[in-house]
């Protein structure tokens, strides 16, 4: 369907040949494809083979029959055509030409463009598929109010990400505190793929609306699967340190840390995203249901309950860093404070890291908590 939206946005030739007809309060049936099925089908008619154009669809669809062109549609085969799909097909449209044209989508693989003279619709209809054609204006002005909806939600997505690194490196996240940070996100991808739809059908018309949605997603999605990744698949226990060393006392027991280790960890990272993309608006709002489908906390357990990252996120920001390598430590020291509390020789013990590259995890995992600490309290 978005190949075919693409060949009907504003700006296209076919598309300024359907606002024509439009236009002249006309309807036309057009069908995009003339290979041995579709000819299958056609009884009557006239072969025409001619190169297309917006005024002759304009000047054809005066007749009655549908109007065939190539794949491509930069040529009309054939024009006054009957069609004669299989009426067994089911279909919920109501009139001649809609039923015609839905049928002849599902019986066969092509495009099939219907435009309606009483009610000034264009539907594009593509196996089970069925698309009714918005107007340019109206689809400029939705995407421009989703697009401000984004910047509000990227703003908090960005205050919570912030406020998640200060919070992780003094060890003190909690399960609200991450959820914090994936119901933004979470929105985020939701209306962009919302939007995405809209810019395919705006065609070149929505190029700068294009920039604007890279601009505003950049960065959101690898986000929130390495904040998945660090917490996800909890247990009761604190996930101690390879040297044995566990946090405060008093905090232990409240602790979870995840268990998922190298392809395992993204195999469960794709599942849990998929469930937190199965909720409903309402269920992601509510932080105990989100920390449920991600396993951070039981239904009923206190959203406050403290966490330990496994570090994977705040490994990622060091500059020039391989994911083999970050998934190599987190494996190897458990845990985010662990990494911290780690020295240069410790970080020399994990394969693949020298002395150069552990004194820039110790220096870049520095930096990062004094950036985190000033943006903190600035």
């Amino acid at each position: 369907m978005a190949d075919v939206l693409a060949l009907v946005a504003p700006g296209q030739p076919l598309r300024d040949g359907i606002e024509r007809v439009l236009q002249a309060n006309r309807g036309a049936l057009i069908v995009v494809g003339d290979d041995h099925e579709v000819l299958a089908i056609c009884t009557g008619g006239f072969l025409l083979d001619a190169e297309f154009s917006p005024q002759r669809l304009s000047e054809l669809a005066k007749m009655d029959g549908a109007i065939i062109l190539s794949p491509t549609a930069d040529r009309i085969a054939r024009a006054n055509v009957h069609l004669m799909p299989n009426p067994a097909i089911p279909t919920i449209e109501t009139g001649t030409r809609h039923r015609t044209a839905e049928r002849v989508a599902r019986s066969i693989d092509v495009p099939v463009v219907s435009v309606s003279a009483a009610m000034g619709l264009v539907t594009v209809y593509r196996r089970d598929e069925r698309h009714v054609l918005q107007p340019e204006r109206r689809l400029h002005e939705r995407v421009s109010q989703a697009l401000q909806t984004m910047q509000r939600f990227r703003q908090r997505f960005d205050q919570a990400v912030t406020s998640l690194s200060a919070l992780e490196i003094g060890d003190t996240v909690t399960v609200r505190d991450v959820v914090a940070v994936l119901q933004p996100c979470e929105l985020l991808e939701r209306i962009a793929a919302e939007v995405t739809d809209d810019l395919v059908e705006l065609g070149d018309d929505g190029r700068l609306l294009r920039l604007q949605l890279e601009e505003v997603t950049e960065g959101v999605a690898p986000v929130r699967r390495l904040v998945v990744r660090d917490y996800l698949h909890a247990d009761n226990g604190h996930v101690p340190a390879r040297d044995g060393r566990r946090p405060a006392a008093g905090r232990a027991e409240h602790r979870r840390g995840a268990r998922a280790d190298g392809a395992d960890a993204d195999g469960q990272a794709d599942h849990a995203l998929a469930a937190l993309g199965k909720l409903s608006t309402d269920e992601l709002a509510d932080v105990r249901r989100v920390s449920t489908v991600l396993g951070l906390s039981s239904a009923h357990a206190d959203p406050e309950i403290a966490l330990e990252p496994r570090g994977y996120r705040l490994l990622h920001r060091l500059p020039r860093f391989p994911d083999l390598l970050a998934d190599r430590i987190v494996e190897h020291f458990g845990g985010l404070q662990g990494i911290m509390r780690a020295s240069v020789a410790d970080l020399e013990q994990v394969g693949g890291v020298g002395e150069a590259r552990a004194r820039s995890v110790k220096d870049g995992l520095a930096r990062l908590a004094e950036a985190s600490i000033l943006d903190r309290y600035s």
